[in-house]
């Protein structure tokens, strides 16, 4: 069956070039056409897939001496809740020709993707993923300003509202089910009060909503991941809680069906499972919230408006609407919204922010300012020479989501064993289930329910998946608040090896304030000399003052 590919070149010059890309490919096996566009620097290729692979045309494209274009895009994705979900999303975006590279971070909720230039889109990508059944947005790295970030909150505040549910329905539900089991004669006291026929169905109509309300998001995304014949933790829980809630139904109200001794109820098991691994979906949500905090800060430090000569005033726009060669004006105290050159005025800018150094750094016309800075006492006018995403504090932002969405290697091993975990125990819970039916006491089918159940619902992979990212995260974000950022998440792994470290100034190794350590007087005493330079000082603008 015949594919096709369009891609970008990169280095043609003329048409010999173009003869000579056709020539690379069309030596290969399988190739139908190849059209080389000198104009749009554009290939189309159609080839059988049997006999070459896109991988090995653009190889040899390379291998003629021209570099292919290569475009790549940070992704959002929601609905991910367990390491099986990142592999099937990496197993999606494996199958989409053009792709370079992937990555999917659980904790992050983010993938990044590489892509040859021109043989698709983020907003492809983001489609197929969405056919997976995750939904998926490009992240906006061109804005200067802080992006929304309501996502987080509301997926907490979602939450928070079905556990809240799950708490009060399951709370009774497990008091009607095990009463009759604490001694003390408070089993007979609830069979005169509310008979077992009648306590079975109230446990039904405690137990339903817990099940098709509150843990309704296991359900929609379970049958997702068994339609998509990729099952997660989802699938797990799903196929648990409806074991059991079907279970009991059926021995509720058709009891005849089973064995003698085994019609048990079960609604109890099935609300208890949904309201714990909501608790812990909700504890999860809130300490990944939490991890971000330090991007947030960053993203702070942003300034959203400024005052930008138009027509010979100064005005205040959106930060956005800054050009590079605008002038704008910066107030003392207010941060620099933009990287620039000073043009007029003179001040001392604290630029702490950037370089850790506590005293604030003197401007005057020449010198270079970085947006996120704080003037001092001075007024200054700068010219725009980076803004948006250009600038140095956009790049540090992004550094920083790169390092936490990055996977070193102890990560991806996580990530395949737990890919693959999921079919593992769904296989061992049909084998349990197996060996007590045929090889269990009375009564073997209840019994065999219980531990095939028990097989799924204990064999959680969100743990294995979600520590490394979640680590990676915290220590990622904790470092930043502290001044310290990491480019790569690989660099903490490599970290666990260093046993020494080499400072290249000695202001990294500072308070991040100065204090007097010491007073030698010469012409009068100690406190006389202090008192001296201290009146001297004290109408003084030098931030040493």
């Amino acid at each position: 069956m015949a594919s096709e590919i369009d891609f970008e070149i990169q280095e043609m010059s003329c048409a010999s070039c173009v003869a000579r890309v056709e020539r690379a490919i069309g030596a290969l096996p399988g190739i139908d056409e190849a059209t080389v566009n000198l104009a749009s620097e554009k290939a189309h290729v159609v080839f059988d897939e049997a006999r070459t692979g896109w991988r090995e045309i653009v190889a040899a494209v390379e291998a003629a001496g021209y570099p292919v274009g290569r475009a790549e895009a940070d992704l959002e994705i929601e609905g991910m809740s367990c390491a099986s979900c990142v592999g099937r999303i990496e197993r999606t975006l494996d199958a989409l020709p053009g792709i370079l590279e992937r990555s999917v971070n659980l904790a992050t909720g983010r993938a990044h993707v590489a892509w040859l230039a021109g043989a698709t889109d983020a907003r492809a990508i983001c489609a197929t993923i969405e056919q997976a059944g995750y939904p998926c947005r490009p992240v906006d790295h061109d804005q200067g300003r802080p992006r929304a970030e309501k996502g987080p909150e509301t997926a907490i505040a979602g939450l928070r509202r079905d556990l809240l549910v799950a708490i009060v329905l399951t709370v009774p539900l497990v008091a009607l089910a095990m009463a009759p089991m604490i001694p003390g004669g408070l089993g007979p006291w609830l069979d005169g009060w509310l008979p077992e026929a009648r306590r079975h169905l109230a446990e039904l109509v405690l137990a339903t909503p817990v099940l098709f309300f509150a843990g309704r998001r296991f359900f929609v995304l379970g049958l997702t991941e068994i339609r998509h014949l990729s099952p997660g933790m989802n699938a797990l829980v799903m196929l648990g809680a409806s074991a059991a809630y079907i279970y009991s139904l059926l021995a509720v109200f058709i009891p005849d069906i089973f064995p003698a001794g085994t019609a048990q109820v079960y609604f109890e098991s099935a609300g208890v499972i949904v309201t714990l691994i909501l608790l812990g979906r909700f504890l999860e949500a809130r300490a990944r919230g939490r991890t971000s905090e330090a991007i947030r800060r960053l993203l702070d430090l942003q300034v959203r408006t400024a005052h930008v000569e138009r027509n010979g005033e100064f005005v205040e726009l959106d930060v956005d609407e800054i050009v590079p060669g605008d002038r704008v004006r910066v107030r003392p105290g207010e941060r620099v919204p933009v990287d620039g050159r000073v043009i007029d005025g003179q001040s001392y800018v604290d630029e702490s922010m950037l370089t850790g150094e506590p005293i604030p750094v003197e401007k005057q016309s020449g010198d270079e300012l970085i947006g996120g800075t704080v003037n001092g006492q001075g007024l200054l006018t700068l010219e725009a020479t980076r803004v948006g995403g250009d600038t140095t504090l956009a790049h540090i932002i992004r550094m920083v989501e790169e390092a936490q969405a990055g996977k070193p290697q102890i990560q991806q091993l996580a990530d395949r064993i737990a890919a693959v975990f999921v079919p593992i125990v769904l296989a061992l819970a049909v084998l349990t289930f197996t060996v007590w039916l045929v090889f269990g006491p009375s009564p073997a089918l209840s019994l065999a329910f219980v531990c095939g159940v028990s097989v799924l619902l204990i064999a959680c992979p969100c743990a294995m998946g979600l520590a490394t990212p979640t680590a990676i995260m915290v220590a990622t974000g904790r470092a930043a608040e502290l001044g310290i950022l990491f480019r790569k998440g690989m660099a903490l792994e490599a970290l666990a090896g260093i046993d020494t470290v080499v400072f290249d100034k000695t202001g990294t190794l500072t308070e991040g304030r100065p204090r007097l350590t010491d007073c030698h007087a010469f012409d009068h005493d100690e406190a006389t000399a202090l008192a001296l330079v201290a009146a001297a000082a004290a109408g003084s603008e030098p931030p040493i003052a």
